[in-house]
């Protein structure tokens, strides 16, 4: 599955990329047909606190998958969107 990160005005640093690389990668052992996954990271109003948006979205044939969080830091955004993939991913491959 091809991953791409997507920072709206600004860069994220390498260190934050490689972490949603491995975190996508747990995911991309659950679906062996996903063709694409796209993050886009944001931030919401910089001053204030829980303000970091990371929403993922995994193409798979003739479905998608999504989920949005919000949270402190990219990091736990990131994983806890992860999180809540899964019982989207199970329900997708009970479907199939």
């Amino acid at each position: 599955m091809n991953t791409t990160i997507n920072a709206v005005k600004f860069r994220a640093d390498e260190k934050l990329e490689k972490f949603i690389i491995e975190k996508v990668h747990k995911l991309d052992r659950m679906i062996d047909n996903a063709t694409l996954c796209e993050v886009t990271l944001k931030v919401e109003k910089p001053e204030s606190d829980n303000n970091k948006i990371a929403e993922i979205k995994i193409d798979l044939p003739g479905h998608d998958l999504f989920i949005s969080k919000q949270a402190d830091s990219f990091e736990q955004a990131v994983a806890e969107g992860i999180d809540a993939l899964k019982p989207q991913i199970e329900k997708y491959k009970e479907k199939r």
